[in-house]
């Protein structure tokens, strides 16, 4: 079989080594994965195209790739045949080896099993235990993917992360809850009160033109936020009038501008520009000097009031540095842009109405080893049982960046996946739980099916008539207002992108560890939820779309920013001068598919303000 195996990449164009390891290697082949010659072959056609590999001959160095190719094939094809069935790898076999684990929680396919341990609060849910040093030891100690536990065979599920405002945290599932499982899946839920949705913002529009932005419409932009910023804090009236910062002055003088780097690259101390407006200084930028500023945090494309002097009109040596819009800006929402979605909504000023029950999770929603969406499936199990008012998911729905998508191996069109395993699976979870379900959607831009541009249009569905009114989709970014209070959403994840720009300093007697509530509390200080520029890479950032859709017009009560940073629940508090500080609940959800593995989501319960609410950072 070793001479037809031979001849017939010798058919297909391809020389073999001489070594006779190699056809032995491919006998091998051919008898564990049940192979033909011809279709051994075929295998390699497809890996040889695929890796880019040069020159015809096979050489002995080729065969441990295509041997971890061959058996990813099989593994995929078994996965297809039964969705049910977990095919054990090597990446699989530290797992198995370095813990005794309840085997019955990973075979049984049970709703009780889908419960299992909701009470246990740990951070190690989905890592696997560390190994014995002889194990493995050719693998890489680093290679992450054989650390996490693939999702069909984790442990622990719906198991608390962290907890916000414990002491009046709500039971979760009791154990009478855990008795009657079964009966509630054939049983209908209780119906839960219907709560009432706003929509304030619909900008842009579903269908609209993008990539036509100009340099005049990124330069108008940005000078409009600088002399709103310049507005906002001389009606303040605690700095003055702003001035000129680019001319030379030996008196102390307040200038408003926005900070920029001198040259390529990241902010350091000595590359720190300010930008003044058109109005003002005719646009020039002057070099700003922080060594007597005890501590600071800044970033490109953020709009700043100095105060300080300018000697030489070359350099403006800042006493003060006030990184936030002042909060006489506040305004109500301009009621064209709001959309009732209750025909019979009342709104009311009474704090009772301000009580919510709410599921926060955001894509992908599928592992990177398949797209069967097992996650969003346990996700929406689990808001059958714990029947909140609302469910907030944000994109990706369709990632862009699964391994599946990126190599082009989808057999059908991104559209089908998105209606087939994310609006079929939310049109039954409306259907199930009835009318006071109500379901909201966000896109991102790594969504291969929909518009790659920011800001982004909602998505463009359509739904059945029974339950027209359950499920809304949003802009993004997307301002709306449930049961009165407010929420703010953005699926960029501006958390990171900022942490890789900013520079800060902090003094001695500061805590410096709040890092990630300093980078959040830059969104509401600047009231944009995209205030990084020059964008980073690989945001389809489009100012001439919609650029107001970028303000922040109210700080919202909850504002909801998904990133790949660590999941956190926090109170952002800012206070100015006497003034009564303006209070922000600031969610990460996380994402709810990591890899190969589970991730996270949050389950809040907000009770008229963020002190009498409660949150959890839950592992599915």
């Amino acid at each position: 079989m070793e001479q037809e195996i031979k001849a017939e990449f010798e058919s297909s164009g391809f020389s073999v080594d001489d070594d006779g390891q190699i056809l032995q290697k491919c006998l091998t082949y051919c008898i564990n994965y049940k192979l033909s010659p011809s279709d051994l072959v075929s295998n390699w056609e497809i890996y040889y195209l695929n890796r880019q590999l040069n020159g015809l001959k096979l050489e002995n160095a080729h065969m441990d790739g295509f041997l971890s190719y061959l058996q990813n094939e099989m593994k995929q094809k078994i996965i297809k045949e039964d969705a049910h069935l977990h095919v054990y790898s090597s990446d699989d076999l530290e797992m198995l080896l370095g813990d005794d684990h309840d085997t019955t929680a990973g075979i049984l396919n049970t709703p009780n099993s889908q419960y299992e341990k909701p009470h246990v609060d740990t951070y190690n849910s989905v890592s696997t235990p560390k190994t014995k040093e002889n194990l493995l030891s050719s693998k890489d100690a680093t290679d992450i993917s054989s650390r996490i536990t693939p999702f069909g065979q984790r442990i622990s599920k719906f198991t608390s992360q962290f907890v916000f405002n414990s002491e009046s945290v709500e039971n979760r599932l009791s154990g009478q809850d855990l008795n009657d499982m079964e009966d509630d899946i054939i049983r209908r839920v209780q119906t839960t009160e219907r709560c009432n949705l706003q929509v304030h913002h619909l900008q842009p529009q579903s269908g609209c033109r993008f990539m036509y932005d100009r340099t005049e419409d990124r330069f108008n932009y940005l000078d409009n936020r600088i002399r709103k910023h310049a507005n906002a804090f001389t009606s303040y009236g605690l700095y003055g009038e702003p001035s000129d910062a680019t001319l030379a002055s030996q008196k102390n003088t307040f200038a408003v501008g926005m900070v920029c780097c001198d040259g390529e690259g990241h902010l350091n101390e000595k590359s720190i520009l300010m930008q003044g407006s058109t109005e003002l200084s005719g646009g020039r930028r002057v070099r700003l000097d922080l060594q007597k500023l005890a501590h600071f945090s800044l970033f490109p494309g953020q709009v700043i009031g100095v105060e300080g002097h300018n000697p030489s009109g070359h350099c403006l040596i800042a006493t003060k540095v006030i990184d936030y819009l002042p909060s006489s800006l506040d305004v109500d929402l301009p009621p064209a842009k709001k959309l009732a979605m209750d025909q019979d909504y009342q709104p009311t000023s009474s704090n009772d109405s301000r009580v919510l029950s709410v599921l926060i999770a955001a894509g992908p929603f599928t592992t990177t080893d398949n797209l069967l969406f097992e996650p969003l499936k346990e996700l929406l199990a689990y808001a059958s049982r714990r029947q909140p008012q609302l469910v907030i998911l944000m994109g990706p729905f369709v990632d862009s960046d699964h391994p599946e998508i990126k190599k082009g191996t989808v057999d059908r069109v991104f559209d089908d996946i998105f209606h087939v395993e994310i609006l079929r699976k939310l049109y039954d979870y409306t259907k199930y739980m009835g009318p006071s379900a109500r379901v909201i959607l966000l896109p991102s831009i790594r969504d291969a099916h929909h518009d790659f541009v920011f800001p982004q249009p909602a998505f463009d569905i359509r739904q059945p008539d029974d339950i027209s009114q359950q499920i809304a989709c949003l802009p993004n970014p997307g301002l709306f207002s449930a049961n009165e209070i407010s929420f703010g959403c953005c699926t960029i994840d501006i958390l990171k992108q900022l942490s890789g720009e900013e520079i800060s300093r902090t003094s001695a007697d500061t805590m410096s560890g709040d890092r990630m509530g300093r980078l959040a509390t830059h969104i509401l200080g600047q009231r944009s939820y995209y205030p990084l520029y020059p964008p980073s890479l690989g945001v389809p950032l489009d100012l001439s779309l919609a650029p107001e859709a970028l303000d922040i017009p109210l700080i919202p009560d909850i504002l909801i920013l998904p990133s790949d940073l660590a999941p956190l629940v926090k109170v952002l508090s800012h206070k100015e001068n006497n003034a009564e500080a303006t209070k922000c609940m600031c969610v990460n959800p996380g994402r709810l598919a990591k890899g190969i593995g589970g991730g996270t989501f949050v389950e809040l319960h907000y009770n008229s303000e963020p002190e009498k609410s409660n949150a959890s950072i839950i592992r599915i």
